[in-house]
């Protein structure tokens, strides 16, 4: 959603603090907010102004014509705003049919001022520029300035300037005001500008001696354009229309919209209602909601939401657990529905989205049954089916009545079936599962050279793109006619590999000669080929750092399909314009600012391009081009005949229900010839009347459906068009959001644009205006393939279609990918893994969740236990590593892993080849003695064998015993590091078998030598041993094992890598230069005819 509207305390907050400074605009700073929070006995003293000025108080929660409505309390002294707020603060109130409590209020100064002092302004947004209106009187009693305020539009990427404002404005204005005013209004549209407001209106704004004082204002900005003004708008609170409240869970569902490349979105209407809904998709979203009151229930619609954009497993089961919990907070006499619906996808894998919704009704499943709440489900694209049977797996095993259809089932029906006006199917048909679409039908192992042979009805004439009409002299080029054919080459902007892949796949399902996307624009790598697979073979298709290059390399490139993200779009737009040979552009992001788009709009008129978007998914040619992922994936292609042309042709807004338009249109008539989705925003790249215009103009085309939307006019430009006969084929058309009129408030829908300004705008308005222009309307969306069918039924009957014969599509292998994600293949992993899982939206250790982790405080050695042995291990155990990990961590420069980290890091080296050059000097010798003597020692004391024997074999045997002896340290000089750990190991230990064998062998090796110490390394290695066999968690076996594979080395090669990195940054530190040995540290021994 673009267009918010701000509380009248932060528009002029932003009016104050960022209008121009020369502008004599008065009272900037002095404003006061009451809520019920605020205690009023300390007003005096938090602002003292308040004591010496007359006020106005007012409510500030988006209530237009409070003076009307006596919620304006003016020339009030300090007590009397008080008792003004005793009367109102938290009393309901009903403006319209909205009911809602008072509970935020403004504070300001009263200015003293004459009738003849107010004025009207107001700055508003549209396709063509800001309109700028001024009234010369304002005020309550203002009246309709739509019809006699003058008017100024300012177009597309102009300025304002005072001449202007005097000259078209202010005529009616006293000459002593003209100036001021003037300035004011030029200084204001900066600042709408510069803000990115989309609407400001102030009434009145006065005009005194003093200066100008901004009386009562009402804004809204482009809440799109935060990445642009964050630093100036701050964190701007959107508050919601009078009468509904901001819930929690509303600003729940908000905060992980704006934290996923997803969109998720959540309205509550009424959250004692018995039906709820969960939508897949924007335009959908709204068609659901429309379907529910046109059937009666709108009374009992609880919420208003949307999930689109694949959103991931996890964000799907917060979505879900969400709605879940709120419609089991309240029972309902009849019990609850909830209505999990949505149109064909186009790229959202359908299964992975139903696994989190599963997940939290399983985790509801107690609630949803003491409701009685009964769900029904509808749903199409990747991989719906096994979606669908997840889903209808959970009613079975949690009891829970769970109704599931697929696409074989019209969108809406599940409504019907909710609400009792139809019957339930008892065994809904089966739809064929993805993987048969993929086979050819045909008996002959050729692949066809053609998918259709040509409609009988269809002119032969070639698919090319028709060039544009050549304009007047001095206008803009015309644009063209046929945006796509079956030699259309694109370039795709961003590294979408599974688009790409998707749009070559379409390619070759249509016989063309050769694949559409010609090359990848990727900014962040450098030049490259990138693999894809053209039917069974594998190509390379070129990748470039920048589009110069990629131009240049590829002139017969003529579409460019952009999934840059809304920060990028605008730019690399605008890039893409500069090169003649691009006609269509394909914008797919969504939440780009208005007033970029307008740019753009306004430049690719200019220029003759041709843009879809932004916002959108994109279009489709059938048998010649499809843009990204339109159409979603192979199995939808076919299945909606998206192989060849049909004779139908489409504009939508929505991507999703231009799927279902394919899916409609494939049931209900010969099928698509071409479908566009023009894109959500408010102000679409293109809009409905150009593609019906060239629908129109393309012979191939005989009949055309629109699916339009509540807000904006375009639909009126084709009511003129049928009224003028310019449009001459029939059009179906139905205006999704009839519900909008029927709710209390205003409901911003899930695409930007779907929000009605005035009657004209109303989904009914324009559906009944379209009715009486001559176009096909049926009475709601369930009956729009009805009314398809009914035309088209009729078009085949004159002899206008003649359908053609169906010839099989070539056949185009599955994925691997796909088909294990579909489970039709299996095949050995390369790795296997049981410690770690980072693919879900937690990373978990062994089991247990990060999260977990840090909640139990496990620290380091919790990890340790996790990652290496797979348990938790006690809290003793875990203190221990890290002890051991502490006490290992260094001994010193002298010793040769030390010595060798030193010697690489004054070489020059960078860190990770210092430390490994450190680590590799670890073994037998140094550091490695922990595995040796753990093994040595059990195996001593596992065979029986007595000290003084173990001692006498290894003696007679030529072998040291590792873990004994040390360099420096002895009997008389203990280290102290061998204490520490003996003493915490003796007091938390529940046994220490081999570490007490150990000290005696110790006690027998210093009898005859004092250095021949139990070791730090040896020590380790025994109590080790020790705390693997008795700490519970571990059987003998796989004890025995741990030691036998090496992993007690680990805690000396974890322990002194810290030390490793520790003489490194030394080093560094120090500034020391390259190592060099001294000569006189060098015994220099040469064999003797050497010498001589």
């Amino acid at each position: 959603m673009s267009a918010k509207a701000i509380s009248e305390q932060t528009g002029k907050e932003f009016l104050y603090k960022y209008i121009d400074p020369s502008v004599a605009v008065q009272d900037r700073v002095r404003y006061v907010n009451v809520t019920p929070a605020t205690d009023l006995n300390l007003l005096a003293q938090q602002h003292p102004w308040l004591l010496s000025e007359r006020l106005v108080v007012k409510p500030d929660q988006l209530i237009k014509r409070r003076g009307k409505l006596g919620l304006v309390g003016i020339n009030l002294d300090l007590q009397g705003v008080k008792e003004w707020l005793k009367g109102h603060l938290m009393k309901e109130i009903t403006v319209g049919r909205a009911k809602g409590v008072l509970k935020n209020f403004l504070i300001e100064p009263f200015v003293p001022h004459t009738q003849d002092e107010e004025f009207y302004v107001c700055i508003y947004a549209t396709r063509e520029g800001d309109h700028v209106l001024f009234y010369h009187e304002g005020g309550v009693e203002v009246g309709d300035v739509d019809a006699k305020a003058q008017r100024l539009t300012v177009t597309v990427d102009d300025k304002l300037s005072d001449a202007q404002v005097k000259e078209q404005l202010l005529t009616h204005v006293p000459d002593d005001k003209k100036d001021v005013l003037a300035s004011f209004i030029v200084a204001l549209f900066n600042l709408y500008e510069d803000l990115y407001f989309t609407y400001l209106e102030i009434n009145p704004l006065v005009v005194t001696k003093d200066g100008v004082y901004v009386l009562d204002m009402a804004a809204k900005i482009d809440a799109t354009a935060d990445f642009i003004c964050k630093a100036k708008w701050g964190d701007v609170e959107f508050p919601p229309p009078f009468g509904r409240e901001a819930y929690p869970e509303e600003a729940y569902i908000a905060d992980l919209d704006a934290k996923s490349g997803a969109s998720l979105k959540l309205t509550l209407l009424n959250p004692q209602g018995r039906i709820w809904t969960m939508v897949a998709g924007g335009g959908a979203s709204v068609v659901y909601s429309d379907t529910i009151c046109d059937l009666g229930g709108v009374e009992e619609l609880a919420n208003y939401g949307e999930y689109s954009g694949a959103p991931s497993e996890q964000q799907t089961y917060d979505y879900a657990k969400t709605i879940l919990s709120l419609m089991t907070r309240e029972k309902h006499p009849q019990g609850k529905v909830l209505i999990i619906g949505g149109s064909i996808a186009n790229f959202t894998n359908v299964a992975a989205t139903f696994k989190g919704i599963v997940r939290a009704i399983k985790d509801y499943q107690g609630p949803l049954k003491e409701h009685e709440v009964s769900i029904f489900v509808r749903r199409g694209g990747p991989n719906y089916q096994e979606g669908l049977r997840v889903m209808g797996e959970v009613g079975k095993t949690t009891g829970i009545p769970i109704h599931v259809f697929g696409t074989e089932t019209h969108m809406t029906a599940i409504v019907g079936m909710a609400l009792g006006h139809r019957p339930i199917p008892n065994l809904p048909p089966v739809a064929v599962h993805t993987a048969n679409f993929l086979l050819n039908a045909n008996s002959s192992p050729m692949t066809p050279a053609s998918s259709r042979t040509a409609s009988f009805s269809e002119p032969k004439t070639t698919n090319d793109v028709t060039p544009p009409k050549k304009s007047k002299a001095g206008l803009p080029p015309a644009k063209a006619t046929t945006l796509f054919s079956s030699h259309t080459k694109a370039i795709v902007w961003g590294m979408q590999t599974r688009a790409v892949q998707g749009m070559l796949d379409f390619d070759y399902v249509c016989s063309r000669d050769q694949p559409s996307v010609a090359a990848i624009v990727y900014p962040f790598t450098g030049d490259h080929k990138q693999k894809f697979y053209w039917g069974h073979k594998e190509i390379l298709v070129p990748v470039y750092k920048n589009m110069a290059d990629a131009m240049k390399k590829h002139p017969e490139v003529d579409v460019m399909i952009s999934f840059a993200s809304l920060r990028s779009a605008y730019d690399s737009t605008l890039e893409a314009m500069q090169y003649p040979q691009v006609h269509t552009i394909a914008i797919i992001a969504e939440g780009i600012p208005e007033a970029q788009t307008r740019k753009l709009i306004k430049i690719a008129d200019e220029k003759g391009v041709t843009i879809i978007g932004p916002a959108t998914v994109g279009g489709i040619k059938p048998g010649c081009f499809k843009i990204g992922n339109t159409g979603g994936m192979l199995d939808n292609i076919l299945a909606s005949k998206l192989y060849r042309p049909g004779s139908v042709a489409y504009v939508s807004r929505s991507g999703g229900m231009s799927n279902e338009l394919n899916n409609i249109i494939s049931r209900t008539t010969d099928g698509v010839y071409e479908g566009v989705a023009i894109g959500g925003d408010r102000y679409p790249g293109t809009t409905f009347m150009d593609h019906v215009l060239r629908y129109q103009e393309t012979p191939g085309i005989k009949m055309i459906v629109v699916l339009g939307e509540i807000g904006g006019t375009d639909e009126y430009k084709i009511c003129q068009g049928i009224k003028d006969n310019v449009i001459t084929k029939p059009v179906v058309c139905w205006c999704i959001g009839t519900c909008a009129t029927m709710f209390a408030s205003e409901v911003q829908f899930g695409h930007a644009g779907a929000c009605a300004h005035q009657a004209s705008e109303t989904a009914m308005a324009k559906n009944q205006a379209l009715r009486d222009a001559g176009a096909y309307v049926p009475k709601s969306f369930d009956e729009l393939g009805d009314v398809i069918k009914s035309v088209y039924d009729d078009l085949v009957a004159k002899g206008t279609i003649v359908p053609a014969q169906e010839v099989p599509p070539p056949t185009v292998p599955m994925d691997y990918s796909w088909a294990r994600e579909l489970g039709l293949i299996r095949k050995p992993a390369s790795f296997m893994t049981s410690i770690c899982d980072e693919r879900g939206q937690e990373l978990i250790y062994a089991g247990m969740a990060i999260t977990e982790v840090f909640k139990e405080e496990m620290g380091i050695g919790g990890v340790l236990g996790l990652l290496w042995f797979q348990r938790r291990l006690p809290r003793y155990a875990c203190q221990f590593i890290e002890m051991c990990l502490m006490v290992t961590a260094d001994h010193g420069p002298a010793v040769s892993g030390a010595h060798n980290t030193i010697v690489c890091a004054r070489a020059g080296k960078d860190l990770i080849s210092s430390l490994t050059s450190g680590l590799l000097t670890i073994g037998d010798r140094f550091g490695g003695a922990l595995d040796a003597a753990a093994k040595q020692f059990s195996k001593a004391f596992d065979s029986g064998m007595l000290p003084m024997e173990f001692v006498n074999k290894m003696k007679k045997d030529g072998k040291l015993i590792m873990g004994i002896g040390h360099r420096v340290k002895s009997i008389n000089n203990p280290d102290m590091r061998v204490q520490i750990l003996k003493d915490f190991v003796k007091q938390h230990f529940p046994s220490t078998q081999l570490l007490d064998y150990a000290l005696e062998v110790e006690k027998i090796t210093t009898s005859k030598k004092p250095n021949l110490i139990l070791n730090v390394d040896g020590f380790i290695g025994v109590s080790f041993v020790d705390l693997l066999r008795t700490c519970g968690g571990f059987t003998r076996d796989e004890a025995d094992e741990f030691v036998e594979i090496g992993a007690l080395n680990g805690i000396f090669v974890l322990g002194r890598s810290m030390g490793f990195i520790g003489h490194y940054l030394d080093q560094k530190r120090l500034k020391q230069g390259l190592y060099r040995h001294p000569w006189d540290d060098i015994s220099y021994v040469l064999p003797e005819h050497m010498s001589m």
